[in-house]
């Protein structure tokens, strides 16, 4: 059996939506093997993010060190990243091994708003670990931090997107417009091309961990040998339906419902549901 293998670089969510916990639910149900890096315990529910402790940058390595000398990732995403040391040391691992892709998702501000790393902290993202991305996938408010103006309309997002590609140096960007009024329209742009990623929108406030859960996809699919493009728009299906099928769960904004496209199915290389 060829089984392919994805690594997880995160904080913790202990209510299961969003974190390490949500992305191994995601590698799973896409049928990769799923492994995690913990880099920060995170108190948090449906509710907002009520403490955050950071482990100790020695054992941060340690973790690292005991994946990559015994199961070598096929793809590798990373989420909540606390400091400026957790990020030299983990750009460091990903500059040895540039040949394994990389999602970044530039964790920043929960969808509760919860503002989650300080600001050296979002400078050391845009000018450390985004160039080394293969795909990085910010919501609105971690694409205004990235650039550093307001995006509120589709064309701002375009523009966005192109300036994260060709003056920050991702590969490849999603920026999610989950937040956009009328249909969640995501722009995505490979360097030379723009596509519009749009569905449905549900009425719902059951989001939590809907980034997390979506770059998880995308790292599953190019662990699997997808395109970035083939990755992103099965993710952006797998996260439609988690949305649609949600479990409205928690007393605040619920978790998605990782085995939703179960119910709808997901596109395969024709278009058609599978």
């Amino acid at each position: 059996m060829n089984v392919k293998t994805a690594l997880t670089i995160a904080g913790t969510d202990p209510t299961g939506g969003a974190g390490i916990q949500a992305d191994l639910k995601a590698f799973q149900e896409r049928e990769v093997y799923g492994m995690s890096v913990l880099t920060s315990a995170v108190a948090q529910n449906t509710l907002g993010v009520q403490d955050i402790h950071n482990l100790p940058q020695a054992f941060i390595d340690q973790q690292l060190k005991s994946v990559f000398s015994d199961i070598k990732p096929d793809a590798i995403k990373t989420g909540m990243i606390a400091t400026i040391e957790m990020m030299e040391l983990i750009a460091d691992y990903f500059e040895r091994y540039r040949e394994i892709p990389y999602c970044l998702d530039p964790v920043m501000v929960a969808t509760s708003g919860d503002v989650l790393m300080e600001e050296a902290s979002q400078t050391t993202i845009k000018y450390r670990l985004l160039p080394l991305a293969t795909v990085v996938t910010p919501n609105l408010s971690e694409t205004e931090i990235l650039v550093e103006r307001k995006v509120t309309t589709i064309q701002a997002m375009e523009e966005a997107a192109i300036e994260i590609v060709h003056d920050l140096g991702a590969q490849s960007v999603v920026v999610t417009g989950g937040h956009l009024e009328g249909g969640a329209t995501d722009v995505f742009y490979d360097g030379n091309q723009i596509h519009h990623l749009t569905s449905e929108r549900f009425d719902t406030i059951h989001t939590h961990g809907t980034g997390c859960t979506f770059s998880a996809v995308i790292t599953a699919e190019l662990a699997k040998g997808r395109t970035i493009l083939e990755a992103v728009q099965l993710a952006k299906a797998y996260i439609t339906n988690g949305i649609r099928y949600s479990l409205k769960l928690g007393k605040g904004n619920g978790p998605t419902n990782h085995w939703g496209y179960r119910l709808q199915g997901l596109p395969n290389q024709s278009g058609e549901l599978k």
